[in-house]
């Protein structure tokens, strides 16, 4: 379906909008009518009434950890007030909570767990490392060798090494940059999120009020931050970004993105965006570093940048490469990765490797063939059909974004093509449709902008939950 919506039919008064990439998918509306605020205000008073009654072990349980750990949690995403769901214990899509409810899990660990919790080969090839094998050597190994060549093939990388999270990749891979290049200052993406690298946290989610207008954005730099010089363009816009390198070019090593960005819901490039970053950052002789953290293989086989044609310098992943074990890499052209080489670029990491998360990446590659992953994609298509057929049905001031095994509701009857599109959408929904789930045994991520996750182990019936849920919100508000 073409990118168009309107409150009325009639075709004159339908807004058009660039193509999204014909890898990705993203369906609009043809009709909408507005919701009720006073309606979304009086379901999230219960809702919220409702999830205190139904939890009262997670808020125990975060009053203990609070007096330990900051907020009570090991990560500070993993907060929302008034307190998180705590879980003891997790299986295939479904994860248990300290009140004994089974939740339908739609999060998997932001994509860490695609492969479902407790993956068979996962559990069998990690406890033949700890019977057999080791769990750290610090020392070089053939089981880190193996890995490597599995993952150079499948994502055609020339180089890789190997780091224990995203923010370390992200790190290194501009470290990297600046060595090859010689210069220091980096590009990235309005709103995007590379973990916790300092001169990564510039305009991540920042406010509207300190960010300058739409078209020549500002840089936000967090008070603890020390970022160095980053240059900051809204995603989809070429003539920002072109204007940035014919002024600053000559002191740019790097360009970081997500080619699909995955913490503003998804959003999508538009057709030939990213083939023309790709051209750009040649014609400036500037690292193109695509962040794959997120997408990985939950985007396909290979990866985004396989899937939408345009290979970058390098690429950062982790989460789903790793079984749920901490493993990450980052990787790409040989002459850029010549940097570890030669000295350059130091890179170094006691536990980069070790045998325990060999094994979990070994047994991911395993089990991630073509066709588990497509079976996965084609359950996530059909869940976002039965989400856009309850939209069209209820008129719903909402569309659905999907990449690979990813999709979301976006509560907008517009396209979100950058961070100024996501801050335009409707929050108090977007929170309204998240507590629904859960207090329905069904937990999303709650940043109320990310996505839902198909892996291995969800079925047709566990989606078909989802629809179902979407469907009693749905008469709620129109109620």
């Amino acid at each position: 379906m073409t990118d168009t919506t309107a409150s009325t039919p009639t075709s004159a008064s339908i807004p058009t909008w660039p193509a999204h990439d014909p890898a990705t998918r993203r369906w609009l509306p043809q009709r909408s009518t507005p919701v009720n605020p006073d309606r979304v205000e009086q379901l999230l008073a219960q809702e919220w009434e409702k999830f205190s009654r139904h939890t009262t072990g997670s808020a125990e349980a975060n009053a203990r950890a609070s007096k330990v750990l900051p907020l009570g949690v090991t990560s500070s995403f993993q907060h929302w007030d008034p307190y998180p769901i705590s879980i003891v214990s997790a299986r295939g899509a479904h994860l248990t909570d300290v009140d004994g409810r089974k939740l339908l899990d739609m999060s998997m660990g932001f994509g860490a767990m695609m492969v479902g919790h407790l993956n068979p080969t996962v559990v069998h090839h990690v406890r033949h490392a700890l019977d057999t094998v080791g769990t750290l050597f610090v020392t070089p190994s053939p089981t880190a060798t193996e890995v490597a060549e599995l993952f150079q093939t499948r994502f055609q990388l020339d180089m890789l090494r190997f780091t224990q999270s995203g923010t370390e990749s992200l790190m290194y891979a501009v470290r990297a940059a600046r060595a090859y290049t010689g210069r220091k200052a980096i590009i990235k993406i309005e709103g995007g999120y590379h973990g916790g690298y300092d001169a990564l946290q510039v305009s991540v989610k920042p406010p509207l009020a300190n960010i300058g207008p739409a078209d020549a954005p500002t840089p936000d730099i967090p008070p603890e931050v020390e970022a160095g010089t980053v240059y900051v363009v809204p995603f989809n816009n070429l003539d920002r970004l072109r204007a940035i390198l014919n002024e600053h070019g000559r002191e740019i090593a790097a360009l970081v993105m997500e080619p699909v960005i995955e913490n503003l819901a998804i959003v999508i490039p538009d057709e030939g965006y990213l083939a023309a970053v790709r051209a750009l950052c040649d014609e400036f002789g500037v690292v193109l570093i695509f962040d794959e953290v997120k997408t990985g293989l939950t985007a396909g086989y290979a990866g985004a940048s396989q899937r939408l044609g345009v290979k970058p310098d390098l690429i950062t992943l982790a989460k789903s490469i790793g079984g749920g074990l901490p493993l990450a890499a980052f990787g790409g052209r040989e002459d850029v990765m010549q940097v570890v080489v030669d000295g350059r670029m130091a890179h170094f990491g006691t536990y980069n490797g070790n045998p325990l998360v060999m094994a979990a990446a070994r047994a991911v590659d395993e089990v991630c063939t073509h066709e588990a992953l497509d079976n996965a994609e084609a359950i996530n298509v059909r869940t976002l059909d039965g989400v856009d057929a309850v939209i069209t049905e209820f008129e719903l001031p909402a569309h659905t974004v999907g990449m690979g095994i990813k999709g979301c509701i976006t509560w907008s009857t517009t396209p979100v093509r950058n961070y100024r599109d996501y801050k335009a959408t409707d929050f108090r929904m977007a929170e309204l449709s998240w507590l629904w789930g859960v207090n329905r045994h069904i937990l999303t991520p709650p940043g109320l902008d990310e996505q839902w996750l198909v892996s291995l182990a969800h079925t047709d019936a566990d989606m078909a939950a989802l629809i179902g849920d979407f469907r009693g919100l749905a008469e709620a508000l129109r109620a």
